[in-house]
C-alpha cells in the first residue's frame, strides 16, 4: 500500500486516497520532498570528500562525541554489530559512517558515505534528514522512503542541539533491518543525543572553571590545572592531573586512595578526627592518620603539589574529580547508557575503609535503583551482564517481563533464574 501510494505521489496524484493511509509524518514529508522537485531515485550528492571532509571533521563540535556515540550505539564488535551508525551536521551531510562492515558495504551502494547530503531537500524522506527538518527523533521503515534506492532500509535518527543555544548542530542515525526502528531503538538514539548534549555542557563548564581559576602556586613547577582520581574496579586508584607540563599520572596505595576520596567527597573538608573514622574505623586514633598524611603530602609534591591536602580541616585546595562521581551525575541527566559504560566495577573493591564501604554502597545502590525505575530494556539487559547484575533475581525477572513474548532472549533468562532460585 505504501509503496502504491508513492508510485501516485510521484505521478503528482496528490488527492489519491492511498495517500490518506499513509502516516502524517511520512505523507507530509513526501510532499514537501515532491514540491521541492527531488528525485525519486539516484545516489545523494558527494558534498565533501578527502582533505575538506577530515578538516571539516576535525573541526566540527560532534567530533569530540564520537567516542561516547561508539560506546553507547557500537558497544562490543563494531564490525558486526547489525547495524550502521550516522553522524551529520545540520546540514544534513554525514561525517561519519562506522559500524557493521557488511552492512557499510551494502549501504554504500546508494550514497550513504561521509561527505554525501542527505538533507531532506537533497534525496527526500529519511530519518537524519526529517529529523533536521523537524528538530525531532524519527524513524523511517523501509518504503516509507522516499528514495526508493533506500527502500530497502529502516533508520532511527535524532537530532543534537547545542546545549546553551539550542541552536541545531546535527543528527545522529542508526541504520539497518526493521530491529532499528523499534520503540527501544528510538530510546537508545534519544538517551544517546540527550547524553551529547549533556556531556558538550560539562566540558564547557570545566573550560570557563578551569580558565577562570588562578593558577595554582607550585612549590616544584607542577602546578596542577585539574585532577581526576579513578576508583572504579581499582584497588590501587589512578589520579591524573593536568599541569603546566602536561598530563601526569600516579597510582595511589589503598591507603591514600582511601584518603584522596574522602576529601574528594567531602569537599567541605573533615575534621581529623572525622577523616581517621572514615579511613581506619571508629575507635582509631588521629595519630595514626597524620604519618599517612605526610606520605601522601610527599607523593602529592613530586606530582600534584594544587592537590596537597590542607589541615585544620582536612581539606583539598582544589576541586578533585573522581569516575565514580561522574557515574552518579550522569544518572541524575538520565544518561543511564552513559552511566553504564562509565561504571567499571566497583569503588576500590579491596578497601575496608568504612568511608570508602559506603561510598561503594551509594554509587552501586543509585546504578541499581536507576535500572529497576527508569532503565529502558536494553539497559537493563546490559546491566544483567556486568558483575552486579549477573546473580541478581530481580533484575533479571524485571528483564524478563519487559521483553517481548517471542524474544529469543528469555530462554536464557530463564535458564538463569532457575539457577539462581536452586541455589538460593
Amino acid at each position: 500500500m505504501i509503496e502504491r501510494a508513492h508510485e501516485e505521489l510521484i505521478a503528482g496524484n496528490l488527492d489519491d486516497r492511498r495517500l490518506q493511509q499513509v502516516r502524517p509524518l511520512v505523507r507530509e514529508s513526501w510532499e514537501r520532498s515532491w514540491r521541492s522537485r527531488v528525485g525519486p531515485e539516484g545516489a545523494p550528492q558527494l558534498e565533501l570528500v578527502s582533505e575538506e571532509l577530515d578538516r571539516y571533521r576535525l573541526a566540527h563540535p560532534l567530533a569530540s562525541a564520537m567516542d561516547m556515540i561508539r560506546a553507547l550505539l557500537l558497544p562490543g564488535s563494531a564490525e558486526d554489530s547489525g547495524v550502521v551508525v550516522a553522524v551529520g551536521d545540520r546540514a544534513g551531510r554525514l561525517l561519519w559512517i562506522e559500524g557493521d562492515s557488511q552492512l557499510r558495504s551494502l549501504t554504500d551502494g546508494m550514497g550513504f558515505v561521509a561527505g554525501a547530503n542527505w538533507a531532506e531537500d537533497a534525496v527526500g524522506t529519511t530519518a537524519p534528514g526529517t529529523a533536521l527538518t523537524l528538530g525531532q527523533s524519527v524513524q523511517i521503515r523501509g518504503a516509507e522512503h522516499y528514495n526508493r534506492l533506500v527502500h530497502p532500509w529502516s533508520c532511527t535518527a535524532a537530532p543534537v542541539r547545542d546545549p546553551e543555544t539550542h541552536q541545531l548542530l546535527g543528527v545522529i542515525d542508526i541504520t539497518g533491518g526493521d530491529e532499528v526502528v523499534s520503540r527501544q531503538a528510538r530510546l537508545l538514539v534519544d538517551a544517546t543525543a540527550r547524553a551529547v548534549e549533556s556531556e558538550m555542557l560539562v566540558a564547557r563548564l570545566r573550560e570557563r572553571a578551569d580558565s577562570s581559576r588562578p593558577p595554582t602556586p607550585s612549590r616544584s613547577g607542577t602546578g596542577t590545572l585539574r585532577g581526576i582520581l579513578h576508583v572504579l574496579g581499582r584497588d590501587r586508584a589512578r589520579l591524573e592531573t593536568d599541569t603546566e607540563f602536561g598530563e601526569r599520572v600516579i597510582e595511589l596505595s589503598g591507603r591514600h586512595a582511601a584518603i584522596m576520596l574522602m576529601l574528594a567527597v567531602h569537599r567541605q573538608g573533615l575534621s581529623a578526627e572525622r577523616l581517621t573514622e572514615l579511613v581506619y574505623g571508629e575507635g582509631a586514633s588521629p595519630d595514626t592518620l597524620r604519618p599517612e598524611m605526610v606520605r601522601l603530602r610527599k607523593v602529592l609534591e613530586r606530582t600534584a603539589c594544587g592537590l596537597i591536602p590542607e589541615s585544620r580541616p582536612y581539606r583539598l585546595p582544589m576541586p578533585l574529580e573522581t569516575d565514580a562521581q561522574d557515574v552518579l551525575s550522569l544518572l541524575d541527566r538520565g544518561a543511564h547508557r552513559v552511566a553504564l559504560t562509565a561504571y567499571r566495577g566497583p569503588v576500590l573493591p579491596e578497601s575496608t575503609s568504612p568511608g570508602v564501604e559506603e561510598f561503594r554502597e551509594t554509587v552501586r545502590a543509585a546504578l541499581r535503583e536507576v535500572m529497576f525505575s527508569e532503565a529502558s530494556l536494553d539497559v537493563l539487559l546490559a546491566y544483567a551482564e556486568i558483575p552486579e547484575g549477573q546473580n541478581d533475581a530481580e533484575v533479571l525477572r524485571l528483564a524478563l517481563e519487559m521483553l517481548p513474548a517471542r524474544s529469543p532472549k528469555r530462554a536464557a533468562l530463564v535458564a538463569r533464574i532457575e539457577r539462581l532460585e536452586a541455589e538460593a
